[in-house]
């Protein structure tokens, strides 16, 4: 499928920019390595704001949102409702916790709490997921650039690879935070204009979207029963407050962006509008996909045959922004969903470099050079990002992308969260009671999180884990918790015994 040139154009203005843009924070005079991690701490918490929005939209995002609505309903819309209360947490007690302890690892706190293992633990689980998700990211980022532009996927992800390398390893957090900013409201112009124009094609406007959304029960939220083996409202809002708690506590991402604001007010401010945005942000996409359901059964003869099984669902919003949408319009939204992609891989690259040189090359040092670290920055962030063209092109041979990344980010993410809180709120648990938690819970969390993947229907049947896979991350992190504290009080009262 041949674009017309003026998107061609479009498009490849809109990338130019943004390397260009990104590569021009390097060339800044005398910048330190806290220049390349928090920006001197100098900028505007609504560029943060917007960089933490980036953050929690990606490509998977702009594409899947839409496509799970016209499949189905608005049930994943609840994650999105569990935002607000992860952000309260997060404002009360996280972000003036890292504020501080004035670390640029998010990481550093474990290893205050229980020793060098706990942040080692951390950190390595962070680089496997991170690059596990930008593999991912790419290799979904690939598919419908290949379905919109015809190039060959793994050239897609080499070059999305490298040109996001360039700008992210050379730029630092700064050339992350304002890229991540641009691109959002590229974005969020671009699906915009899409919900636009798919109102103004319907016979009767937004009443007859709305008529037909109600009609098919497009606008339901999931069952509010207690089956916790389904995909039902109160799973995927227990699953979304853990998650993002996960993002808010312990994301390296995230903390990078509160220890960039200028003061802790501004991080809170910050934190509030990325994460509040978020929310109006993919009840767009969910609209998007519910209208895209209703042009559809009105105009059935503009979908080809090959996509009339509903199960198509995830390739009809790159169908219509590629033969619906006006000339121009077309490139821009093609680059809105690479803005979401490479807003995504870039802050990994960032926080994942950041990570290397914090929590692993200067820990032991007393002093490393200015010359020496910004050489570790930029050659760690250069590094991640082949690894990561490497793995997702490894994605290309495997049957599921998403089901991949989701046992593995289950399996670490659960354990590093578990941890955290246990440290957090457990001021009397001790570094093997920890051990020792967290060992029973990632045997618990792999056991939920890749039963499902390596066992096929019927297999093992009673081994398999019963509960549905979003609440691996839950019981994992209960698990340790729990079994910190539970530790805690028999090993306290073994002493008292022998005492």
């Amino acid at each position: 499928m041949k674009l017309p040139v003026i998107d061609i154009i479009v498009f490849s203005i809109y990338l130019a920019a943004i390397l260009f843009f990104g590569i021009s924070f390097f060339f800044k005079k005398n910048r330190t390595s806290e220049d390349y991690i928090t920006g001197g701490q100098r900028l505007p918490s609504w560029a943060i704001g917007m960089s933490i929005f980036a953050t929690f939209v990606s490509s998977i995002s702009f594409l899947a949102l839409p496509g799970k609505a016209y499949l189905s309903n608005w049930n994943s819309f609840v994650f999105s409702l569990s935002i607000p209360f992860a952000a309260i947490i997060a404002v009360k007690y996280f972000v003036p916790l890292y504020r501080r302890i004035q670390s640029q690892s998010a990481y550093y706190y474990l290893e205050e709490r229980f020793g060098p293992w706990a942040r080692n633990y951390a950190s390595v689980c962070y680089l496997l997921t991170q690059l596990a998700r930008m593999g991912t990211i790419l290799y979904l980022l690939a598919l419908p650039t290949n379905a919109l532009l015809g190039w060959d996927i793994s050239s897609i992800i080499i070059g999305t690879g490298i040109f996001v390398i360039v700008y992210a390893a050379m730029g630092g957090i700064e050339a992350v935070i304002w890229t991540d900013a641009i691109q959002g409201i590229v974005l969020i112009s671009g699906a915009l204009a899409c919900l636009i124009i798919i109102i103004f094609s319907m016979p009767e406007g937004a009443g007859q979207i709305i008529e037909i959304g109600l009609e098919y029960d497009k606008f339901s939220l999931g069952s509010y029963g207690l089956n916790l083996s389904k995909s039902t409202f109160w799973v995927i809002l227990v699953y979304g407050l853990f998650i993002n708690l996960q993002n808010f506590g312990i994301d390296q991402n995230y903390v990078q962006r509160y220890m960039s604001a200028k003061t802790e007010k501004e991080a809170k401010k910050s934190t509030w509008f990325g994460s509040l945005l978020y929310i109006p942000v993919s009840l767009l996409f969910f609209a998007i996909g519910t209208a895209l359901f209703a042009f559809y059964k009105v105009r059935p003869d503009l979908l080809p045959e090959n996509l009339q099984d509903i199960t198509q669902a995830d390739r009809i919003f790159p169908y219509f922004i590629v033969t619906e949408l006006p000339q121009g319009v077309t490139g821009l939204l093609i680059a809105s969903i690479f803005a979401a992609g490479m807003s995504t891989i870039s802050t990994s690259i960032n926080s994942g470099s950041t990570v290397i040189l914090t929590d692993f090359f200067k820990r032991g040092q007393k002093k490393i050079s200015r010359k020496s670290e910004f050489r570790v920055l930029t050659i760690s962030g250069v590094i991640l990002g082949i690894l990561s063209i490497l793995v997702s092109l490894a994605m290309t041979s495997v049957k599921s992308a998403l089901d991949a990344w989701w046992a593995l980010s289950s399996v670490f993410s659960g354990g590093v969260l578990g941890l955290f809180l246990l440290g957090f709120f457990g001021k009397k648990i001790k570094q093997l009671e920890a051990g020792i938690a967290v060992t029973i819970g990632i045997l618990v969390i792999a056991w939920m999180g890749l039963t499902p993947v390596f066992l096929k229907s019927g297999e093992w049947l009673s081994f398999k884990n019963p509960l549905h896979t979003n609440l691996t991350i839950v019981v994992g992190t209960l698990v340790i918790f729990l079994f910190g504290f539970l530790l805690n009080m028999l090993l306290h009262r073994k002493n008292n015994v022998l005492n």
